[in-house]
């Protein structure tokens, strides 16, 4: 499949292919084995083709942002990988609706709608990661999330079509919508906001930002959040009060800045950081009988099977 997929792809104009990536040059965490291929679009008419070449192949594929909120395991991705960041990160203001393609970082667009007064998304200078997975995944942070402020998507789906989709259809819930059911791919959200008081929010931000720094490991690899926080619990004080905090498997670490933040050290692998993810939920359901499921996502085989 991988020299049909290469062989098709290197010929079609669907932006630059690469061969045998490493997913660790892709990912916050610096984490994860060789993608077959991994393609990086310019354009909204590449990305369209490319998908309905995926959708008629039967190709498995998956899509990026940033890297962030991805765990890539060490035996790699078999399929398409399609990385939207840098590459498809435009974005506009149309009053007070700020349109931004999916690549673009989401503190990004968050920091922009400040700047032109526009208040609403503050809430996503907390957020690492793309445009694209924040609505993917109904980012939140500081009280806020996504579908507070989305108007609508524009979504490619598997046979190539471009479709745009209202808040209401993407059916937003905690950390989810319907975007991963449809197996699409999101291209540009618009968020509707409101003249804001500039001074206001900047100070807002500063303060979050601060407080980020003295509770959240940010100088070092990570993935952001890996848990979910259970209905009722905190996530990091629940793993803290099984005495994990600071607990090392090879180069990866439960963070002693943050207990639901795992870190690189330095070549950690895949392996690393989910021997610490199973014993997270193992410790706490064995002292408090709460399940701990994971925020990030986990994609791609072990070393074992990969190949």
């Amino acid at each position: 499949m991988k020299e049909e997929m290469w062989s098709i792809l290197s010929r079609v104009d669907v932006g630059r292919v690469l061969r045998d990536e490493p997913m660790a040059r892709h990912t916050t965490w610096r984490i994860g084995g060789p993608a077959d291929v991994l393609v990086l679009p310019e354009e909204q008419d590449q990305i369209r083709r490319l998908m309905a070449l995926v959708g008629e192949r039967g190709w498995p594929w998956l899509v990026i942002g940033k890297g962030s909120n991805l765990l890539v395991r060490d035996g790699g991705i078999r399929g398409v990988v399609v990385k939207l960041a840098d590459n498809w990160s435009a974005m506009e203001r149309k009053e007070t609706t700020v349109v931004a393609q999916s690549g673009r970082l989401i503190v990004s667009a968050a920091n922009h709608a400040i700047r032109w007064g526009l208040s609403g998304l503050e809430f996503a200078t907390g957020i690492p990661g793309s445009v694209g997975g924040a609505v993917r995944m109904n980012a939140g942070a500081h009280g806020g999330e996504i579908r507070d402020v989305l108007e609508w998507a524009d979504l490619v789906f598997p046979d190539g079509s471009l479709i745009r989709k209202s808040n209401e259809e993407l059916g937003f819930g905690y950390r989810t919508s319907r975007v991963a059911e449809w197996g699409a791919l999101v291209v540009r959200a618009a968020f509707g906001l409101a003249p804001g008081d500039t001074a206001a929010m900047v100070s807002r931000v500063k303060a979050w930002t601060e407080r980020r720094r003295q509770t959240q490991p940010l100088a070092q690899a990570s993935a952001g959040s890996v848990f979910r926080n259970p209905v009722n619990h905190y996530a990091a004080r629940l793993i803290e009060e099984a005495g994990l905090k600071g607990r090392r498997v090879g180069g990866a670490q439960i963070s002693p800045v943050h207990a639901n933040f795992i870190v690189n050290l330095g070549g950690a692998t895949a392996g690393d950081v989910l021997a610490l993810i199973h014993l997270a939920q193992e410790e706490v359901y064995r002292k408090f009988a709460v399940r701990l499921t994971p925020e990030v996502r986990i994609v791609g085989e072990d070393v074992e099977t990969g190949g």
